[in-house]
């Protein structure tokens, strides 16, 4: 008897051959398509669609193949936010202090696909080498479970088109954090065509388009930053790089410039901040990378409380004024920034001294 003649008819339609071993394997077609911005893109077909529980499998030349009955679930142990984060940000830096290249059809060195969902099964520490888009969103999958609108977002949930016609581009992106109180914008890492990994400011989701939120269930619904929710005890930093932009970037400009570098506070990370974040980096016997990580926040900030002045005040009152605090960056620590800085330690769990040290400059930069 054929084998796939036990098969339902919506099962059958997915596989379309058996291998020379008598092997059935099932097909995803995917086929790799740029937008205008350069951001990754799926389309699949029908079957694909259907059956998008069938994770595709690496051969020894990096091809990709499915086998059947197995499905690309995520592990059982639980994943906090931040460990979620910090996994996305390794592909920002992996390719030889780069990121790691956009493939639809090839897996990097950790055996995760290229692509966009590949890269978000990555971070989720699902089975390898991912699932597809359309998969990530399949409430059959038992991977997400959909939000009711994008107000919910906290960081580590994704945001997913998964939804338009067969032949229109789907994608997927990891929220991090809102990029100030309007809530038009957020900070976003994602694996994008041409560009690969990348940690960008998207409005995929705040309009009218085909993008969905969704909650991965290896995270629960606890704090981590966002939706008003409390972060975890062990916020990250955030990463900057070359071509980062936003409020952090300033904040990371205006303490430079209080440790002595002269950097314009543009919020663009350009080559005359990557210069000065170098020099300072080998000031402090760090590696020289040009990249503002943990290590590097660490020894950058400055504790600064009422009375202080200068540019790390200003940096301060940078990331207070994107929670809305409203306060004027004069560089100034006087009693409008002591206030916002009391009740912004408060709403986040921090000893209340008005005092902005390692733990609250961390949570600061790291819990929106």
């Amino acid at each position: 008897m054929s084998p796939l003649a036990n098969l339902t008819g919506r099962a059958r339609l997915a596989l379309i051959g058996v291998t020379a071993g008598g092997v059935v394997a099932a097909a995803i077609a995917v086929v790799p398509s740029l937008t205008d911005d350069g951001r990754a893109s799926e389309r699949t077909t029908v079957a694909a669609r259907q059956d998008a529980a069938y994770g595709p499998e690496p051969e020894a030349d990096g091809k990709l193949v499915t086998k059947p009955g197995e499905l690309t679930t995520m592990a059982t142990a639980t994943l906090s936010r931040d460990t979620m984060i910090n996994r996305a940000r390794t592909w920002l830096t992996a390719h030889n202090g780069g990121p790691v290249p956009y493939s639809m059809e090839r897996v990097w060195k950790d055996g995760y696909r290229q692509d966009c969902s590949g890269f978000v099964s990555m971070a989720l520490g699902l089975g390898k080498p991912g699932l597809n888009t359309v998969g990530l969103a399949d409430s059959r999958n038992g991977v997400t479970t959909r939000l009711g609108s994008v107000s919910q977002l906290q960081k580590g949930d994704l945001l997913i088109d998964y939804r338009t016609d067969d032949g229109d581009f789907r994608h997927v992106v990891i929220f991090e954090k809102w990029v100030d109180s309007s809530r038009k914008a957020y900070w976003a890492y994602e694996q994008r065509g041409t560009y690969g990994t990348t940690h960008r400011q998207l409005r995929y989701g705040i309009g009218n388009d085909n993008y969905d939120p969704f909650r991965p269930v290896k995270l629960g619904s606890g704090g981590g930053g966002g939706g008003g929710q409390l972060p975890s005890p062990s916020v990250s930093w955030p990463v900057l790089n070359s071509g980062s932009q936003g409020a952090d970037v300033r904040s990371a400009q205006q303490l430079l410039t209080s440790r002595g570098y002269k950097v314009d506070a543009d919020g663009v990370f350009g080559p005359k901040t990557r210069a000065a974040v170098i020099q300072f980096q080998k000031s402090r016997s760090l590696a020289a990378d040009g990249v503002v990580g943990p290590n590097t926040w660490s020894k950058l900030i400055q504790t600064v409380q009422y009375g202080s002045s200068g540019p790390a005040v200003k940096a301060a009152q940078t990331q207070l004024n994107v929670y809305g605090y409203g306060l004027k960056a004069d560089g100034a620590f006087g009693a409008n920034t002591k206030a916002a800085v009391t009740a912004f330690q408060k709403k986040h769990g921090l000893q209340v001294d008005a005092v902005v040290g390692p733990q609250t400059w961390r949570t600061l930069l790291g819990s929106r």
